[in-house]
């Protein structure tokens, strides 16, 4: 079963460009999405927190607030998965938005087909996590925790705020623990396609996990294998 078309996916569109708005909901509805228009950040901040929206596309230069400013009035506490829209060739850009909490990027002008492909990749991620975390089990590693019924993490017994990605990645690294896991299939587990050339999606991903565990930890859980990927120590178990 297709699982990210099981059921009608709403996403909300942040961004004041009305005629991209307009082709958008015509190519995403032939493909079974129904994409909600908000064409400035402070109507698309108050959109955002719908529960019905399955997915915010967010675009970084806006009237009222801007892409970044809706992110940090989103919070660490926003779970709903964010696509950020960026300006082809801004890193910068890229990278506050990952260091905000969005959960993946793609720069403009970009192809539809390419747009559709990284949507079904983030909900498909997302539906899986849900369908394989029904129960509360619990998994806990070198003081980390994490509840996979609640998806609540804590470090040395102190609750800790990942993005939804961030904590994905987490699980992974856990998963594999004292083994070195690639940046490349980090990507294609977890952001579900392949590393590209100046990519630092997962780089930025791995050192906000690093930034919120450490100050509940007295040693850094992760450890960065230069050329090689990174590694998640494996400590004491229990």
């Amino acid at each position: 079963m297709n699982l990210t078309q099981a059921t009608t996916r709403h996403i909300l569109l942040i961004d004041d460009d009305q005629e991209l708005a307009e082709l958008l909901t015509e190519f995403l509805a032939s493909e079974g999405f129904v994409l909600h228009c908000c064409f400035d950040g402070v109507s698309g901040l108050a959109k955002a927190f719908d529960e019905s929206i399955d997915l915010i596309l967010l675009d970084v230069m806006m009237p009222e607030l801007n892409g970044f400013e809706v992110l940090k009035a989103l919070g660490d506490q926003h779970k709903t998965p964010i696509l950020m829209l960026t300006a082809k060739g801004d890193e910068a850009d890229r990278v506050l938005g990952l260091e905000l909490g969005a959960d993946d990027y793609l720069a403009k002008p970009y192809n539809h087909r390419e747009l559709l492909a990284r949507i079904k990749a983030i909900l498909r991620r997302i539906d899986i996590a849900k369908a394989t975390n029904k129960d509360s089990i619990i998994d806990k590693i070198n003081a980390v925790e994490l509840n996979h019924g609640t998806r609540a993490v804590y470090c040395h017994q102190q609750e800790v705020t990942l993005t939804g990605t961030e904590y994905q990645i987490l699980h992974y690294l856990m998963q594999h623990h004292g083994e070195v896991v690639s940046k490349e299939t980090l990507s294609e587990k977890v952001l579900g396609r392949r590393l590209t050339a100046f990519d630092r999606s997962i780089d930025m991903h791995v050192s906000n996990i690093r930034r919120k565990l450490l100050p509940h930890s007295p040693s850094d859980k992760l450890s960065t294998i230069r050329g090689a990927g990174y590694l998640f120590l494996s400590g004491d178990k229990n």
